[in-house]
């Protein structure tokens, strides 16, 4: 009955495994990071493309890009679900994740490998259902889905459901990896390895698949009641038969809050190790970090509801709400500051990697102040749906959470492929996403505050000057996308192999394990039950 491996490119009968039992039936914890890392480039890049189009309809007053409303609301859906869920989410979490976690805890694979096999092969399907919604032009809600614009009687296709069943099947992917991952972590670390020396990548993304495990079956079960609406006669969300469409925005925000930090939480935990390697001295405060990771969780189930200011619930839970969410904001210094007081005294050097991680903790700070303006029940109550919001979460989510994927991808493409990447196109990339992002969306907080709400694909000419800068910006990272795919083309030609430790001596991230550029595939037999 016992697991045993064998050498890592052959399968128990001495052959390499062909392609279709390395790559579709894979138990390999890297290369199911790597199909994760694939799916989220490509995912990316369609969900980027759209957002290219959304900004060139806005380039001008009375663009003529996009026909109708409907398409409009269309490709505002599929942006964000497809950003979210298959683009952020399979990256930080499935791609990173599956390959680092067993690498820095001393594991040999991850706890479950064939349920990791079936945790990433839901996501090409759950793809091809949202793409249905958006070519059948039938899911023109929102990614919030909120009811009665969700219910058979504003949106009749069934584009929608093809649309509800994609996040099912992304939630039911997101489950399994969140539990593979808290078995995993918790029952296979190397002895010695105690939870208060574990690495701060592994301890980001245990405590985000805690909320996973916690918040993903709330939102399963609120679009599972949608469905029923839509569909079956119930009337969960529909006052006619005395259902509540508030409660649709309770049980989503229940979900969407903290799905917010399972995003950015695995980013603080690369951005911690490459900040300390670039500044070649420990993290500081390394508990703390901890804590505040633990924290950050914790408190992010219980402020739900700041996205519903106006959605007439009492001053009372108001106030709560308010000074809730403003608590965040403590954890969240400290992760800064941290950062911070590492890079203080340190001998810095600003290879790719530590750009990126610099320039997250400056775009994630901005992000966050502009959350605690938000946090303010009566400044919200103005602001609720203009741009001033989409700047907000686009500076902790288009620019967080995705220059800690450039910073994760940079920092370890070697490690994973055993070839680096070209330094000079690596910045070029940096600084063109940089220059880009920050004009794409630093002017949005100005056309908020003036009242340009969001979700319009028009708008009167008084707001033509910042929308036409955001647009240009918007272009500019668009052509940071093309140089970031020639940055892989380059990296996966190069003839050069990295050294061992190739970040040098500073370098401790996977101390527990060899340092060597990974085996290409470890076959993992499992015991057969008699």
């Amino acid at each position: 009955m016992s697991v045993t491996t064998h050498d890592h490119d052959h399968d128990h009968h001495g052959h390499a495994p062909g392609f279709v039992a390395r790559w579709l039936f894979s138990t390999n914890h890297k290369d199911i990071g790597s199909l994760y890392l694939m799916f989220a480039v490509f995912a990316g890049v369609v969900g980027g493309a759209l957002s290219m189009i959304m900004r060139a309809q806005l380039l001008h007053p009375h663009g003529d890009i996009v026909t109708s409303g409907q398409e409009w609301n269309t490709i505002i859906t599929a942006h964000g679900l497809i950003m979210i869920f298959f683009t952020v989410m399979p990256a930080l979490i499935g791609g990173f994740g599956n390959w680092f976690i067993p690498l820095m805890i001393g594991a040999p694979d991850m706890a479950f490998p064939r349920l990791n096999n079936i945790s990433f092969w839901l996501l090409p399907p759950a793809f091809v259902l949202i793409m249905t919604g958006l070519l059948m032009g039938e899911s023109g809600t929102g990614w919030t889905l909120y009811p009665p614009l969700s219910n058979a009687t504003y949106e009749p296709g069934m584009g929608l459901d093809c649309t509800l069943f994609a996040l099912h099947l992304a939630g039911a992917s997101s489950l399994l990896g969140a539990m593979n991952f808290i078995v995993t972590i918790f029952n296979m670390r190397a002895p010695g390895m105690t939870l208060h020396k574990m690495p701060l990548f592994i301890w980001s993304e245990l405590v985000t698949a805690f909320l996973l495990l916690l918040a993903v079956p709330v939102l399963a079960g609120a679009i599972t009641m949608l469905i029923c609406d839509r569909n079956f006669g119930t009337a969960f969300f529909d006052p006619t038969g005395g259902g509540d469409p508030v409660l649709f925005q309770h049980l989503f925000w229940f979900f969407g809050h903290p799905e917010v930090y399972i995003m950015i939480l695995p980013a603080f935990g690369i951005v911690s190790h490459v900040v300390s390697t670039f500044s070649r001295k420990p993290i500081f405060g390394y508990l703390g970090m901890v804590y505040a990771m633990i924290a950050i969780g914790v408190v992010g189930f219980v402020v739900w509801a700041h996205h519903m200011f106006v959605s007439g619930i009492s001053v009372d839970t108001r106030a709560y709400f308010m000074a809730a969410t403003l608590v965040i904001a403590v954890p969240t210094g400290i992760k800064v500051f941290s950062w911070i007081a590492t890079m203080w005294g340190g001998s810095i050097e600003l290879k790719t990697p530590m750009l990126w991680a610099i320039g997250f903790i400056f775009v994630f700070t901005i992000g966050g102040v502009t959350g605690v303006v938000l946090a303010n029940a009566g400044i919200d109550q103005v602001v609720h749906n203009t741009y001033y919001v989409v700047a907000h979460f686009h500076y902790v989510l288009s620019l967080g959470a995705v220059f800690g994927i450039f910073a994760g991808f940079y920092y370890w493409i070697g490690k994973m492929t055993g070839h680096q990447y070209p330094e000079f196109w690596g910045k070029v990339h940096f600084w063109m996403t940089f220059v880009g992002v920050n004009l794409t969306f630093f002017p949005q907080h100005f056309l908020g505050l003036s009242g340009m709400p969001r979700r319009y694909p028009d708008y009167p000419a008084a707001f033509a000057g910042w929308n036409f800068v955001s647009s240009i910006g918007a272009f500019i990272s668009g052509l940071a996308t093309l140089v970031f795919l020639y940055v892989c083309i380059r990296t996966f030609t190069s003839k050069v192999h990295v050294a061992d430790n190739y970040w040098g001596p500073g370098a401790t991230t996977l101390e527990w394990t060899q340092t060597s550029p990974p085996a290409h595939h470890t076959y993992l037999e499992l015991p057969r039950i008699n």
